[in-house]
């Protein structure tokens, strides 16, 4: 569906615009790093705390889009991009809110509106597998249920569609009702209240009436009647009710949850005669998740709601046994190293254009290999006839800049001419994909997975990925965001962004890390060695690169690759000087080289002195082959309060350096002195540019920091071989661990070429074994070690958990007696890397 831009501006309220083509709009952007094809597209520009969508105008109209929304403060693009035209508004966020609720008052189907601390999005996901042959679904994509989330989600409705099924997320008081008049629900369903973003509410009953503002004109609410809370502030409102529970009389009352070896059987009362649902897995939250979809689907089924009743009481018993074929929500998008240097995208438990979208989107940011491959499924019970779809569909292959594409399914083969703009290939199933499958086929590529969960294509994961030793280094690029967010919340407006990638991105790889802090736009990029950056640059990194410890024999590939050095000697300068001259004596039209000078106010370990100060810059003034890019300087005690004192004097030393140099220079150079720690607890010194290192991986100094961060890394491994050991028996080399009783013991496939280090052995560390802590038996071995799991419930394939969300690495080094930077950087490169977002 689209509309004129004029429409558009009537819809969200606009105090001016300026349209010089009423053009036809068929796609919304918030963000540009998005972009595929500019045709259509209306760019809402959003300010935020972190990001200024205004800032982006201009490279958005290079790039051809023709269409924003502004508010009025930001009225000079109009001048300056002379071909686009502008929606002007007072709150863009108001604006687009404004535009989703107008986009709503098209449909009249029934809108189901999910909320809750946890399983929103698998619940809305189920139901979706559920009800999909009934109707034709719009749903949320992935977890799109913010202030900006919902007016996205929404403006997907279409004609086409029989029923919408939209989540609803929360932070703060004021927000839900803003979310309702956008989604005007007629059933709500409340999955839970949790502790979840407690800390922006008062208590757990303001979080609770927040949230059920969303049901102010809904028909309906659907909840658990064991949640005290909700229920009492439920039964205030006046408004129908479908109820479960497990412990009283409800429409659904649970009598028994019976859990087999990889199922679970629910068994209800359901007006006076008793159901049963058989669900293929047996945790708990996913009983709770299946039991709110068997609820909402009763409630559909009732005489309450006429326009669903009669699509799902022609055959109930076939969408129950639905329950037993429910597979697994991928809520994360994983990617892991492959065969011939490739990297893998893991989304293949569903297929549908929405979240295609947003997958395609991941595999865009990826910068680490000249090719991108799509491998799709055929999208299952899309409501679409099946050349609208395909057309739909290779259309975004090709918006999104796929440069080959698999397609594996009898739709798609039946539709293979729409996919000739790009080399493609199809196959009629998974198994004659496989059966035709050569191990050179995939070579320095970034492959996508996109398959409906019927397609099986776990089994081409197999084929695709690098085989590896089972223990495993997870990195959340989605936690990593979120910290990079929040240090970006501390910062001054203006306050530039360097991140430390040095040391493999302190264990968590070097690439990956700089394409995500790429995508999201920090300003530089720290390495320890040039070869680390001029991996980066054939890799497609593109941001600046400060080289911290440049050695001679490198200074010309530093300047080739456009690598900026750390000068902190005299005898540095004068080498990197020389290989300057020499280079722009070759290339004359290369602008004087970027060199970033360090000062020592305390550290004593590398750096000018201050007393060196004049004759620094009598040589850098004379000098007409360098350029400094910055002056910076190291604190030696940031993170510890009781040397704070000492912090306070090297930020007076740095600033006084500063000042005198900037007396003998004409062009501005930046200023850095704060580290991870610094940022947070010193906030005064951030000057123009802070740099940010083991912060990003969700460890700070302070509590009150802390709590704000996540955990970015999970090093993990599995149980090799259980065994039963006698009392007095000796365990691993040199007879260090004995036994004082009889124990069972577990092998796992960690050791010190691992990064486990020995110091850890005998007693000292421990690991956690299905939630509890299992102490380390004798030494540590070089590629395994053993654990005591006398009395802990395991078998043989079970994880084991070195360190996680739940398992701190801050616990791991005090075991060590060391710092957390230290046991990240000694996991060894040969464990593997995931790398998931959500």
């Amino acid at each position: 569906m689209s509309y004129k831009l004029s429409e558009i501006a009537k819809a969200c309220g606009a105090v001016n615009s300026v349209i010089r083509e009423d053009v036809e709009v068929h796609q919304l952007l918030i963000d540009s790093r998005s972009l595929s094809a500019p045709v259509g597209v209306l760019f809402v520009a959003i300010p935020g705390e972190r990001h200024d969508g205004h800032t982006y105008i201009a490279d958005l109209y290079t790039r051809g889009v023709r269409a924003f929304i502004i508010t009025k403060e930001n009225e000079k693009h109009v001048t300056e991009c002379s071909e686009a035209s502008f929606v002007i508004v007072d709150d863009a966020l108001q604006a687009l809110q404004q535009l989703g609720a107008s986009h709503r008052d098209k449909f009249s189907f029934p809108v189901i509106a999910i909320t809750g601390s946890n399983g929103k999005t698998i619940v809305k996901e189920w139901i979706w597998q559920l009800l999909r042959d009934e109707f034709s679904i719009v749903r949320s994509p992935k977890s799109y249920n913010s202030q900006v989330g919902v007016p996205l989600s929404i403006w997907n409705m279409s004609a086409a569609n029989t029923l919408g099924i939209f989540e609803a997320g929360i932070s703060r008081p004021g927000e839900m009702e803003k979310l309702n008049a956008i989604i005007r629900p007629d059933v709500v369903l409340i999955t839970n209240i949790g502790t979840a973003h407690d800390e922006n509410f008062t208590d757990r009953d303001q979080k609770t009436k927040e949230k059920l503002k969303l049901a102010k004109d809904a028909q309906v609410i659907i909840y658990c009647k064991d949640d005290l809370p909700t229920h009492t502030e439920i039964k205030l409102l006046g408004v129908k009710t479908f109820t479960w529970s497990r412990k009283t009389k409800a429409d659904l009352q649970i009598s028994k949850v019976d859990k087999r070896k990889s199922e679970t059987l629910i068994q209800a009362i359901y007006n006076n005669s008793f159901h049963d649902i058989t669900i293929p897995f047996i945790d708990d939250a996913s009983v709770e998740n299946a039991i709110h979809c068997w609820a909402l689907i009763l409630e559909l089924s009732s005489d309450r709601h006429p326009s669903t009743t009669h699509s799902l009481t022609k055959h109930p018993e076939l969408i129950l046994r639905r329950f037993s074929q429910l597979s697994p929500v991928a809520m994360r998008l994983e990617m892991k190293s492959g065969l011939n240097n490739c990297s893998v995208i893991n989304d293949s438990y569903n297929s549908d254009v929405g979240s295609l979208s947003v997958a395609l989107d991941f595999l865009n940011a990826q910068q680490q290999h000249p090719k991108r491959t799509l491998i799709l499924s055929d999208i299952l019970q899309s409501g679409k006839k099946e050349e609208e779809l395909y057309i739909e569909v290779a259309l975004l292959v090709k918006s999104k800049g796929v440069q080959r594409f698999v397609g594996i399914g009898p739709a798609l083969s039946r539709q293979k001419e729409r996919f000739t703009d790009i080399p493609s290939t199809f196959y009629s199933s998974t198994q004659e994909f496989i059966n035709e499958f050569e191990n050179n086929a995939f070579h320095n590529e970034t492959i996508l997975l996109k398959g409906a969960r019927a397609f099986e294509f776990e089994n081409i994961s197999k084929l695709l990925q690098q085989k590896s030793h089972e223990t495993v280094l997870e990195i959340d690029l989605s936690a990593m965001v979120h910290n990079l967010n929040y240090v970006r919340s501390r910062l001054n407006p203006g306050t530039q962004l360097m991140c430390m990638v040095k040391a493999f991105s302190y264990g968590s790889g070097s690439f990956e890390i700089a394409n995500i802090l790429q995508f999201h736009r920090v300003n530089y990029l720290a390495v320890a060695y040039a070869d680390e950056g001029s991996d980066l640059r054939r890799s497609g990194i593109s941001l600046p690169i400060m080289v911290m410890n440049p050695e001679e024999q490198s200074y010309d590939t530093m300047i080739a690759y456009k690598l900026e050095p750390e000068i902190y000697s005299f005898r540095v300068l004068h080498q990197f000087e020389e290989a300057a001259r020499r280079y722009r004596k070759i290339r004359p039209d290369v602008p004087p080289v970027p060199v970033h000078i360090k000062f020592d106010t305390g550290m004593k370990r590398l750096g000018f002195a201050e007393e060196e100060l004049n004759e620094l810059v009598v040589r850098l003034k004379n000098s007409k082959d360098l350029t400094i890019r910055s002056v910076f300087s190291h604190l030696v005690a940031s993170d510890e309060a009781e040397h704070d004192e000492f912090t306070r004097k090297q930020v007076k030393q740095f600033t006084k350096i500063c000042e005198e140099m900037k007396k003998h220079f004409d062009y501005p150079f930046l200023r850095h002195i704060l580290n991870s720690s610094g940022i947070l607890r010193f906030p005064d010194a951030q000057f123009e540019m802070v740099r940010l290192g083991i912060g990003l991986y969700g460890i700070a100094t302070e509590e009150s920091d802390r709590k704000h961060l996540k955990n970015v890394s999970t090093l993990r491994t599995t149980i090799s071989q259980l065994r039963q050991v006698n009392k007095e028996d000796t365990i691993g080399y040199s007879r260090k661990g004995v036994a004082e009783d009889n124990m069972i013991i577990a092998t796992v496939p960690i050791g010190y070429a691992d990064g486990l280090h020995r110091v850890l052995s005998n007693g000292k560390g421990k690991m956690w074994v299905n939630n509890k802590p299992a102490r380390i038996v004798g030494n540590v071995c070089m590629d395994m070690c053993m654990l005591d799991v006398t009395g802990i419930t395991c078998k043989e394939g079970d994880p084991v958990i070195v360190f996680d969300n739940e398992h701190s690495i801050e616990d791991v080094a005090k075991d060590m007696g060391t710092i957390a930077y230290e046991v990240l950087t000694n996991v060894s490169p040969r464990v593997k890397r995931v790398y998931w977002q959500e």
